[in-house]
């Protein structure tokens, strides 16, 4: 079984992988990763978009790849009324073209960081200045730092990737 991911992060390809592989334990799987673009903001600001960026690439990787299923992560925030939260949205598409979709718990971002991305920044580049490291988007993510790393962002993906995967578990009911 072959399984598209549509991002060349380690973090998401893991994700991927591990889930995949334990759901579908007595199939070949063949995890491959292809950089494809969302189509949306890089921090996307609504659920709606975060779910469209991740359509996107679960559809671009799937035909690009000529794989059994196309997975698309991405992450996103959502203003509320209640404060600003940070998710990640999985969509799976498989080559019948239907559609899993989930998303993972919200976290409330503190108001600084939110002015920060109102400005314009990307949220992986404002999380490496606040822990003064690289790339912490393909390591822990924002979720491993706020939580104090009793999590983090790829195990927050498995997941939600395993969520996405209950329209194909369950078939029979969609």
């Amino acid at each position: 079984m072959k399984i598209a991911v549509g991002s060349k992060n380690p973090v998401k390809v893991r994700a991927t992988q591990t889930v995949f592989k334990k759901v579908f334990k007595n199939k070949k799987i063949e995890v491959v990763s292809i950089d494809v673009p969302s189509g949306v903001h890089h921090t996307p600001r609504t659920w709606d978009e975060t779910v469209k960026g991740s359509l996107n690439r679960a559809k671009k990787v799937l035909k690009k790849a000529r794989a059994d299923f196309g997975v698309g992560l991405e992450g996103g925030i959502e203003k509320t009324k209640f404060g600003t939260f940070l998710y990640g949205v999985v969509v799976i598409v498989d080559k019948k073209g239907r559609v899993g979709i989930s998303d993972s718990n919200g976290l409330l971002l503190p108001d600084f960081i939110v002015k920060k991305l109102d400005r314009g920044r990307e949220l992986g580049d404002v999380m490496d200045e606040l822990q003064k490291d690289k790339n912490t988007k393909q390591k822990w993510g924002a979720v491993g730092f706020f939580l104090k790393h009793f999590t983090n962002r790829q195990k927050s993906f498995e997941q939600t990737i395993l969520h996405a995967l209950a329209r194909f578990l369950r078939e029979e009911l969609y």
